[in-house]
């Protein structure tokens, strides 16, 4: 559970920690909500991509930074329909 002044990415669940991870509003502002690898310019960079996809592209992402399979796809899985941008959908 993250702490302290961190928050998670409400699309990806990647930790938020400093200025650079936030995403940008349409205006230029960071978002408070979405990581910038998610949301640039008041838009998402994936806009369209499903659910499903989303675990399988985070589980990839994972195993390329040497995460056991088994357990990004654990931790995507978990994670990812929790977020505010999968609640509605």
């Amino acid at each position: 559970m993250p702490q302290g002044s961190i928050s998670i990415c409400q699309s990806c669940g990647m930790p938020m920690g400093k200025p650079e991870d936030f995403g940008t509003n349409a205006d230029g502002s960071k978002n408070k909500e979405y990581c910038n690898f998610c949301f640039q310019k008041g838009k998402f960079t994936d806009e369209g991509i499903t659910m499903e996809q989303k675990i399988e592209k985070n589980v990839q992402i994972a195993v390329k930074m040497g995460w056991p399979e088994h357990n990004a796809r654990a931790m995507a899985e978990n994670t990812i329909p929790k977020l505010k941008r999968w609640q509605a959908k």
